[in-house]
């Protein structure tokens, strides 16, 4: 199975968090590639069965507006019948941008393949083997 993690990150912690779902997807056997959200887009979706998106809250709880969100917007019409996982870190509020973003998943017609897994901060041991099993429940 060839799976993706494709994330965007600013101080470190969802880029840690893409790795452990990374590191799943190798586990579990699959053709895994790690990308920026800078080098994936639209063209590249029907390359992958699976692909777990990350990104932080940023501003008033919304994904990164340079990168990520552009990203997301031309990719996420091209993803229903995919396993599709949603990630990321946050460090104020409650996780509010998490739940907007699975509504917009789900409004673009996307079944999540695993609960969307979020997280305060960095991510301590337990965390990271959450991920893990996100990886490697996308690559299975």
């Amino acid at each position: 199975m060839k799976t993706a993690v494709v994330y965007w990150s600013g101080t470190g912690n969802t880029e840690a968090m893409a790795a452990a779902v990374y590191d799943g997807m190798k586990a579990a056997g699959a053709d895994a590639e790690m990308l920026t959200a800078s080098q994936f887009d639209a063209s590249m979706v029907d390359e992958f069965e699976a692909i777990a998106f990350g990104c932080p809250a940023m501003g008033s709880e919304q994904l990164e507006e340079t990168e990520f969100e552009p990203m997301w917007g031309a990719v996420k019409g091209k993803l229903a019948g995919k396993r599709i996982s949603l990630f990321g870190s946050y460090s104020w509020a409650e996780g509010e941008w998490m739940e907007n973003w699975k509504n917009d998943a789900s409004a673009a017609g996307i079944s999540l393949a695993y609960e969307p897994i979020i997280c305060y901060e960095g991510p301590d041991a337990d965390m990271l083997a959450k991920l893990n099993d996100m990886g490697k429940a996308l690559a299975s």
